[in-house]
C-alpha cells in the first residue's frame, strides 16, 4: 500500500472522528463515538502483530483487542466523566493475558521477548483509542475532539507529499497547527489558542510516525499498512486528552 493511500485512509477516520463528535454525541449519548474507538482498536490489534512481525499473530491479536475494546468500554461505562483510571486495571489484565498466550503457545516459544515486548506495545495502541472518549467527555468535549480530529486529517493528508523527510515533516505540523486554529476560531467553546495547540499536537504525532513507520519493510502487506494507517487516529485522542488536562491545570 503507498504512503499516498496510507494518508488517505487515516485523513479519512479523523474526518469520521469529527463528523461523529459535532453530529453523534447528542444523538447517542456518545455510543457513536465509543464505537468508532473499538474498531480503532480491533484494526490496530489485527495489523500490529504483521507490521512488528510477531511470532504468534493471532494470540498477540487477541490480547490486543480485549485490551483496546475493554479500555474504551471502561472509560465510557465505569469512569466518572473524563477518569481514565479504570485504564489501569484494564491495562493490567492484558499484561496476564499477554503471558497466559505465551504459555498457549505450541510452536516452541521462540522469540519469547520480542514476542511479549510486541504484544504489550500493541496492547498499549489499542488502548489508548480511549484518548478520544475521555475527549469526548470533558466540559466542551466534542468541540475539541472535532477541533483535533480535523487538524489531524489536514496533517495527515498532506504527509504524501514527496519532499524530504524534514521538509514533509514542517509541512504537516504546519498544516496540523493552521487546521486546529481555524475551526477552534470558528469553535466558541474551543478559540484559536486552544485549537491551535492541539493542532500542533496531532501534527508533531503525524510527522513522528510518517518518519518512523515508512521504511519499515513490512508495510508491503495490506494488514500492516491498514494498521499504519490507523495508529496515528488511535493514539491522537489520548495526546489530545493529555495536553487538554495539562491547558486546564494552567
Amino acid at each position: 500500500m503507498s504512503v499516498a493511500t496510507r494518508a488517505v485512509i487515516t485523513a479519512v477516520l479523523a474526518a469520521a472522528v469529527a463528523a461523529i463528535a459535532l453530529f453523534g454525541g447528542s444523538m447517542f449519548d456518545g455510543l457513536l463515538l465509543v464505537a468508532f474507538a473499538a474498531v480503532l482498536a480491533v484494526a490496530v490489534a489485527i495489523g500490529w502483530p504483521v507490521l512488528a512481525n510477531l511470532p504468534d499473530k493471532a494470540g498477540s491479536t487477541v490480547v490486543m483487542a480485549f485490551t483496546g475494546i475493554g479500555g474504551v468500554a471502561a472509560v465510557h461505562f465505569i469512569g466518572e466523566r473524563a477518569d481514565l483510571r479504570s485504564l489501569a486495571v484494564v491495562f493490567g489484565a492484558s499484561m496476564l493475558l499477554t503471558f497466559v498466550n505465551e504459555l498457549l503457545r505450541r510452536d516452541g516459544r521462540t522469540r519469547l521477548v520480542e514476542s511479549v515486548a510486541g504484544t504489550v506495545t500493541g496492547s498499549m495502541l489499542a488502548v489508548t483509542t480511549a484518548g478520544w472518549v475521555a475527549c469526548g467527555r470533558l466540559i466542551d468535549g466534542p468541540a475539541l475532539v472535532a477541533t483535533a480530529a480535523v487538524a489531524l486529517a489536514a496533517a495527515a493528508a498532506l504527509s504524501a507529499i514527496r519532499f524530504p523527510t524534514w521538509l514533509t515533516s514542517v509541512i504537516v505540523v504546519a498544516a496540523g497547527g493552521g487546521g486546529g486554529a481555524g475551526l477552534g476560531f470558528m469553535l466558541d467553546e474551543v478559540g484559536m489558542k486552544t485549537g491551535g495547540l492541539a493542532g500542533l499536537a496531532v501534527g508533531l504525532l503525524v510527522a513522528a510516525l510518517h518518519a518512523l513507520l515508512n521504511p519499515m519493510a513490512a508495510l508491503d502487506r495490506k494488514r500492516a499498512a491498514v494498521s499504519a494507517a490507523v495508529i496515528p487516529v488511535a493514539t491522537g485522542g489520548m495526546l489530545i486528552y493529555v495536553a487538554s488536562r495539562v491547558l486546564q491545570a494552567t
